[in-house]
């Protein structure tokens, strides 16, 4: 091979992961903000108190899911608390790791509270790309039924999700798939 297609072969495999870095990035300078189904479920990262107030605006939200779960000391969170009151917002805290597989019984928690809570939903986790995910793939299989491609997609790169066995937020796509059987999906 000549140096020229050497060193043309080493910029592509260096562009990928600069261009990731570039793409996700982006996300966490936007907010990471997405509908998941309009006018039921909108999902983002943690979201300041202007975001909020925007979301609450632009897409009529009632009720916000803190993924990240109370931490009555952090200033992020009393922001959340303040600003959710301020706007009339249900306010709602989940704790789940993603670093750690939530149970089918953790599952079902979070889906009742889908059920039951105000909508439009703002769930939200720190970048919105790990906890978010999976949250909102469970929203899509269990609430809206819309099926097993539509959750996983919930699950991806797009929002910034890196899905790589052993990696730290593995557990979100292993939780997933051991609950399919429970969700109904089934191995074809």
């Amino acid at each position: 091979m000549s140096k020229k297609r050497i060193l043309w072969f080493g910029a592509a495999i260096l562009a990928v992961p600069v261009v990731l870095g570039i793409y996700i990035a982006t996300l966490l300078l936007t907010g990471n903000f997405h509908t998941v189904i309009a006018g039921e479920l909108y999902r983002s990262a943690q979201p300041t108190p202007s975001a909020l107030e925007r979301y609450s605006r632009d897409f009529g939200i009632k009720t916000v899911i803190n993924l990240r779960g109370a931490n009555e000391k952090a200033g992020w969170y009393r922001a959340e608390i303040d600003e959710s009151n301020r706007l009339g917002l249900v306010h709602e805290d989940f704790r789940m790791s993603s670093r750690t597989e939530l149970t089918q019984n953790e599952a079902a928690a979070l889906i009742e509270l889908f059920k039951t809570a105000p909508k439009p939903i703002l769930i939200h986790c720190t970048d919105g790309s790990d906890r978010t995910s999976l949250a909102s793939a469970l929203y899509i299989a269990a609430v809206a039924r819309l099926g097993e491609e539509a959750a996983e997609d919930q699950i991806s790169i797009r929002y910034g999700h890196i899905a790589l066995p052993l990696s730290p937020t593995w557990p979100m796509d292993m939780t997933f798939e051991a609950l399919e059987p429970w969700l109904g999906f089934h191995d074809s």
